[in-house]
């Protein structure tokens, strides 16, 4: 069996929970503002896809680019 780093097990949980967020406001929000739910679901969605991606490949993820936020 491969060893897989922290790195790779802690971004694909933020991705898997990204992912549960976007689905969750399409959910949540979709009767009310089905555009805003939509763009808000789409960019977490979108970012959650790339944290998944990314440590499946065991790359860097977009949001591990942006650096440390305060």
């Amino acid at each position: 069996m491969p060893k897989v780093s922290s790195h790779r097990i802690v971004t694909a949980i933020f991705g898997a929970f990204f992912v549960a967020v976007a689905l969750l406001i399409l959910a949540a929000a979709w009767e009310s503002t089905p555009i805003e739910a939509s763009i808000a679901a789409l960019v977490l969605g979108f970012l959650g896809a790339d944290a998944l991606i990314s440590a499946a490949r065991d790359k860097r993820s977009l949001l591990s680019r942006i650096g440390p936020l305060p």
